[in-house]
């Protein structure tokens, strides 16, 4: 993990990038926005979304969903995610981390209708934000079992 500054928690799509962010001492991730984005190869303003966050919250590294499928193959997604983990490193000058994301989209929709968001289209609104808390805790979780095991 990073030393003093916060982690920034990505779930990155074609139409919407979900933000997350560590609390100063890494034990939990808060949804923070999500990015919605004009065209699938427009990022410049997600990426300056991205940096004006980083300078907001302090964030000294970047977790970012990386979406294999359910039998550990990679895919298309998994180029586009590759191509924008570079891009978020050239830019920010940050370490970006890649995490395993599989199922967290159906994690962040049962969470919400655990919750009593039944309507579909109230889910999409927050699906996106909740991926990435999930994307980012799984990773706190990891490192903070590694700690422990030192």
């Amino acid at each position: 993990m990073s030393g003093t500054g916060r982690i920034l928690g990505l779930d990155y799509g074609t139409k919407t990038v979900g933000v997350a962010v560590s609390d100063p001492l890494f034990l939990t991730a808060q949804g923070v926005e999500i990015i919605r984005r004009e065209k699938p190869t427009k990022l410049r303003r997600t990426l300056a979304r991205i940096e004006e966050l980083i300078a907001e919250y302090g964030v000294t590294s970047i977790v970012l969903g990386y979406p294999m499928h359910l039998n550990g193959d990679e895919g298309d997604r998994c180029e586009a995610t590759k191509a924008f983990k570079e891009m978020l490193e050239k830019r920010t000058k940050l370490p970006v981390t890649l995490v395993d994301e599989r199922l967290t989209t159906v994690e962040a929709d049962d969470i919400m209708i655990e919750s009593g968001i039944t309507d579909r289209r109230e889910r999409k609104k927050y699906v996106d934000k909740i991926a990435a808390m999930l994307i980012l805790q799984d990773y706190l979780n990891e490192q903070a079992n590694l700690k422990e095991q030192d």
